[in-house]
Formats: C-alpha cells, structure tokens, sequence
C-alpha cells in the first residue's frame, strides 16, 4: 500500500512507519470489538412508575359518628307520705255539750274589706242545714277586732228581724239576755252558742258560761243570722256549711 501522496526519497522510511502504525491501530481495534465486554454488577431494576391515572384510588373516608351516649332512666325517689292532718278539735265547752261534733265549716266575716271575725260551725256527722233549728250544733265566733258587748247585742237584734218577725217585747227581752251574754270583747276573743236541738241555748265567753235560754222562736232567729236563706252574709253561709268552702262572707 503507498503513501496516498508523492513522498521524496528521504521521507519514504517515515511514511512507511506512518502506514503500518496505522495498520496495527486498526488491527487493535477490530480485535477490540470482537471481545466480550465484561460489564460490572447489574444495577438494582427501578419501580417503574405508572401514571397517576392507573394508580389505584384510596377509599373516601367516611365520617365517623361518635356511639351514642347511654341514656340513663332517672327515676324520682318517692316521697314520704305525707303524715295524716288531724282534724280541728272542737273547743271544750262544744265538746262537752256535743261530743260527736267534728267542724262542718268555717269562714270569715268582713266589713268594708276588715275582718270582723272567724265564724266555725260544728255539728254531728249527717247535719242538716235546711233543718237547723231541729239539730243539735254549736256556733263559735273568734273575734278579729276590739267590739262592745251592747253593739253585739244590738246588731243582733237587727240581724234577727231579717229571719222573721217578732214582738217588740220580745226584742227588747232578747237583747237584755244578749247583752248579759255578750261582754266587751278583744281581737282573740270567742264567743259560742250551743244549740241543744230542742230550743235552749247556752252562750259562753271564752269557754266561760254567760247565759243560758229556753226558747225555740230564739234559737231559730238567733242562730238564723247565719244558717237561714235569709241571712245578710250568703257567702259566709255556704262557707259554714260546707257548700263553698274557702270564700269570705261580707
């Protein structure tokens, strides 16, 4: 093979030696390339990533509801029985005079909004009030206020006159017994009429005996200021009687 130029007689040694190195690189490295190429350890596979499309999708977390609180029945502690109220005792002389009485009622006298008094009715189980004056039962007035006795009296008589006629003879007989009957009283005061059922009367002052009388035209009067349809106070009556219990009289 020669040199792919003209060369002078001195220069052919060296482009002789220029075409055989030549030659000998190209020989290396055809032998090169037939060789086996010994590679270093394999490196570790990488996760092949895949789209975010093909991921597989994380379950929608669902809301939690906290458990129910226990419910716990509360049920009321009984209350004690409530002790039994005794009844209102009569007062000793009605006691004494009636011993089944037991109170049929009561209820208050008013004048202009003031109270005058506390008037109680007692009586025996089954009394009758349409049939007063034919019963044996008691009165018993507890004064609220300062009063004398002749203006009890007084009164008295023209209360009676609304229950039925009498005799002037009688009115003034009437009103003397009552005016012995009645003294002065104060707020605290009682005064009682006991009515036997056959027409006597017997009064007292505090428990005390004042006056005692046998007539049964003044039993009926007398005690009709209060029991009778015609007495001036209706409302106290109903109260004494047990029709309307709780309402003042005027």
């Amino acid at each position: 093979m020669s040199c792919s130029s003209p060369c002078a007689a001195p220069a052919d040694a060296a482009c002789a030696r220029l075409s055989l190195a030549a030659l000998v690189v190209a020989g290396h490295l055809a032998a090169a390339a037939q060789q086996p190429t010994h590679a270093g350890p394999a490196a570790p596979a990488l996760p092949t990533l895949q789209p975010a499309s093909r991921l597989p999708s994380s379950p929608t977390p669902q809301p939690v509801s906290p458990p129910a609180p226990a419910v716990t029945t509360i049920r009321p502690l009984a209350s004690p029985a409530s002790p039994a109220v005794p009844a209102t005792p009569p007062p000793a002389e009605v006691l004494a005079a009636l011993p089944q009485a037991r109170l049929i009622g009561k209820g208050a006298l008013r004048f202009f909004g003031l109270p005058v008094y506390q008037a109680r009715l007692w009586a025996a189980p089954g009394f009758d009030a349409a049939r007063y004056d034919g019963q044996p039962f008691a009165l018993e007035l507890q004064y609220a206020r300062k009063l004398r006795g002749p203006d009890i009296a007084e009164r008295s008589i023209a209360e009676m006159k609304r229950v039925g006629s009498f005799t002037t003879a009688q009115a003034t007989a009437w009103q003397a017994l009552m005016e012995r009957a009645f003294p002065d009283v104060a707020a605290g005061d009682r005064l009682s009429g006991v009515h036997t059922g056959g027409g006597q009367v017997r009064f007292f002052h505090n428990g005390r005996p004042t006056a005692q009388l046998d007539d049964a035209a003044f039993a009926r009067l007398f005690f009709g200021i209060w029991l009778a349809p015609q007495t001036s106070a209706p409302a106290l009556r109903q109260t004494l009687i047990g029709e309307a219990a709780g309402r003042d009289g005027a």
